[in-house]
């Protein structure tokens, strides 16, 4: 008996994906419940798993387009696999044990078994072969030791013709270097952009082509951050089994903000204006796909806890390609966070429909003039694009003021005032 293998339904607005990858080869036993194959929409990557038990007949190639719903492959469930038919083995009896013949100095060892291969991304899968590099030979640095891209460049790196770090030899050598990445021409690579990063592009060029987009800055000193951070972040972190961030607080702030400036969580719906009376903040995370933006529900009923703890799991699904289309869709406010990545100010586009978006930057020690007296205070950077049509500049200006001040004075964040 065959069981199908079908693209399931992740969202009304999908309707077809790209197969991926094949978790296990054409032929393999697997387990009901196994992971068998990645299939990536225009907004996400999912896992598939094995709707029964037995062998894998795979019906669609990497690489190919496919409809929700569609058959994919099939599960040959009269070839189970061998481990779920595999009885358990007695423990030998003393005399057995004594009567096992013991190895000889001479006696020829065991061949050591096969290391499993290591888990890749898509993305580092997609490098390795590029490069004709072996997944064996990749040591993962990715979250549970898994291959990411980053991972295949480190290894060219390291392993590079020894003709580029050294003078050339007279005799000829012996064995060959691991040949470098593809190139059409010598000058240039051509990679077919994938489903999400399509979806990126396009939802960029219609927040620039839809909406009046206008940034305001400000800065904020981030002293009482810092100082309740490195008071309490070691028995915030006992107690609660994370970490305590700038986030939670940068998400408070945001909600404070919303609450006082409902315009700015607000969307244009045509010629209506929605306001909504929800604060779902998404929370923009770099993966190997892209950006992404998983969305923290109800943000104004969390404590500090619960958001690290919701922004922690989100994160971990984007780049573990765990994410769903429900984990993203929604949102009414966007955090981005540049500073990870050293940027010290920029303006972020809109996240459409929503109206606005916070930029966060690197917190940086900066000269600042307090009481007339100039002093060193690590200050952030804080940029609010928002769409023009329905916000008024006192509305965005108001607003990043009203973020400033909630981080600059933390209590307030638990006075709610």
């Amino acid at each position: 008996m065959a069981v199908d293998i079908k693209v399931p339904s992740v969202g009304e607005s999908v309707s077809e994906g790209t197969i991926s990858r094949w978790l296990k080869p054409d032929g393999a036993a697997v387990n009901a419940n196994e992971p068998v194959v990645e299939i990536e929409t225009d907004k996400a990557a999912s896992e598939v798993m094995a709707p029964a038990a037995g062998k894998l007949v795979i019906a669609v190639k990497e690489g190919e387009r496919v409809a929700v719903g569609a058959v994919v492959g099939k599960i040959d469930t009269e070839a189970a696999p061998a481990e779920t038919k595999r009885e358990p083995k007695p423990e030998p009896t003393a005399a057995a044990k004594r009567a096992e013949p013991k190895p000889s100095a001479n006696s020829t060892p065991a061949p050591p078994k096969p290391q499993p291969e290591p888990a890749l991304s898509p993305a580092a899968r997609q490098a390795a072969a590029d490069a004709g590099v072996e997944p064996s030979e990749l040591t993962g640095t990715g979250r549970g030791g898994r291959v990411i891209k980053e991972d295949v460049f480190t290894f060219l790196e390291a392993h590079k013709p020894q003709a580029e770090t050294a003078p050339p030899k007279t005799e000829p050598r012996v064995t060959e270097p691991p040949p470098p990445p593809p190139q059409a021409d010598g000058r240039e690579t051509r990679v077919r952009m994938s489903p999400i990063r399509q979806r990126i592009a396009e939802r960029l060029i219609q927040a620039q082509q839809n909406a009046a987009i206008l940034t305001t800055f400000n800065e904020a000193d981030l002293s009482a951050v810092m100082a309740l951070r490195a008071k309490y972040k070691e028995p915030f972190q006992k107690k609660h089994g994370v970490g305590l961030g700038f986030i939670g607080f940068f998400v408070k702030a945001v909600v404070e903000a919303l609450r006082a400036f409902p315009a700015v969580n607000a969307r244009i719906d045509g010629a209506e204006i929605v306001y909504q009376n929800f604060y779902d903040i998404g929370v923009a995370v770099s993966t190997e796909k892209g950006l992404l933006v998983p969305v923290l529900r109800d943000a104004d009923k969390l404590s500090f806890a619960q958001i690290e703890k919701g922004i922690a799991e989100l994160a971990a699904k984007a780049r573990d390609n765990k994410i769903t289309v429900q984990d993203l869709s929604g949102g009414t406010f966007t955090i981005t966070n540049g500073g990870v990545f050293g940027s010290l100010l920029s303006t972020p586009i809109l996240n459409p429909p929503q109206s606005a978006i916070l930029g966060m930057h690197a917190i940086q020690k900066r000269p600042v003039a307090l009481n007339d007296q100039v002093v060193v205070r690590p200050m952030m950077y804080l940029a609010l694009s928002y769409d023009h049509r329905m916000i008024d500049g006192r509305e965005a200006v108001s607003f990043l003021v009203r973020v400033k001040e909630c981080v600059e004075s933390p209590e307030r964040l638990i006075l709610e005032v």
